[in-house]
């Protein structure tokens, strides 16, 4: 077995996945049939001709209308079964699952419907294939600091089953010190947070993100590098980031995998993890972002084994359920 297919077949945890970002454009016409929606695009074909995106921005416009379609507790699971039954033929057996409630309470829908059709599709997916979840509440950052507590408020009800929550949506402009004080009161509430920074915006948006959030994680972080102090600060507090290398060339953050910071990031021993973001828009799920990199860098085994343990060891899960884990990966990979 080579590199490449050592790594495809090892168990594996994806951390940074947009539910939302996973409605391919088959399931966003079904739903938009069973709601009776009258969508803007005239076929699939047409749908997937506008995933043509210059930023980030021009992604989200056409992210939040495609999330019209999402009515019912039934369309959010089929949503998130979906996901799942993709992510298992990459042989994630545990993913960490961002959901924007925002997106979907602007429009009518309640907080309950959406928490709940997730769970339903998880449930299914843990009974049937055994695979494990969590999910991880975003606030949208392009929103106001009075929106994001809203948006706590609704949660509050359900806080048992809430197991984090991050930060997304349009980075430039809107830094994480904007949400300082929603941070504070969620890690009051004794649930880690993450955030994106460092994708579009600059360095200084992960020393935010650790200082003033106070994260766990960065999502993305891909800037990391250009701040030499930063970096070192990663490597030595070894501050988990959730890289999805497909994502940031098909949002120009780069213009080709060659020249993606990923190499350099690992060199310099930062806990790097590989993710898809919004598979569905960026034409890439685990395995194909896992295919992309090894393509452009042609990474040994030691590495792989590296990445695929960092995605369990930064995992929101106990300590056993990790050690058991890694194990896996071990068995796999040095087999």
């Amino acid at each position: 077995m080579d590199v490449l297919q050592r790594a495809l077949s090892c168990p594996k945890a994806e951390l940074h996945v947009h539910i939302e970002g996973t409605l391919e454009p088959e399931l966003a016409f079904a739903l938009a049939q069973r709601n009776n929606i009258d969508f803007p695009h005239a076929s699939i074909e047409d749908l997937r001709a506008a995933y043509d995106f210059s930023d980030l921005q021009s992604f989200l416009d056409l992210y939040y209308a495609c999330a019209d379609v999402l009515r019912t507790e039934q369309d959010f699971s089929d949503l998130m079964l979906a996901y799942l039954r993709r992510a298992r033929e990459d042989n994630v057996i545990h993913a960490e699952i961002f959901f924007d409630p925002q997106t979907h309470t602007a429009r009518g829908i309640a907080f309950e419907t959406v928490l709940k059709g997730l769970e339903a599709g998880a449930a299914i997916a843990k009974a049937e294939w055994g695979m494990s979840t969590r999910l991880i509440l975003c606030f949208l950052r392009h929103l106001s600091e009075e929106d994001a507590f809203a948006a706590l408020e609704d949660a509050l009800p359900f806080i048992e089953r809430i197991h984090g929550f991050g930060l997304d949506s349009s980075e430039r402009g809107h830094p994480p010190s904007k949400f300082e004080r929603v941070f504070a009161r969620c890690r009051e509430l004794g649930r880690p947070v993450v955030a994106h920074a460092g994708e579009e915006g600059p360095p200084a948006y992960i020393v935010e993100a650790l200082d003033l959030l106070k994260v766990s994680r960065i999502d993305h972080g891909v800037r990391a590098i250009e701040d030499v102090a930063l970096t070192q600060r990663l490597a030595r507090e070894q501050v988990a980031l959730t890289v999805c290398p497909l994502s940031n060339i098909r949002l120009c953050v780069f213009k080709e995998m060659q020249l993606h910071s990923l190499p350099k990031m690992i060199t310099a021993g930062l806990c790097v993890t590989l993710n898809s973001d919004d598979p569905a828009y960026f034409g890439g799920y685990l395995g194909n972002n896992i295919r992309a990199v090894q393509g452009a860098f042609n990474f040994d085994l030691a590495t792989w084994r590296t990445l695929l343990r960092n995605s369990f060891t930064a995992a929101f899960v106990n300590p056993a359920q990790k050690e058991d884990w890694l194990a896996q990966v071990d068995a796999h990979m040095l087999d």
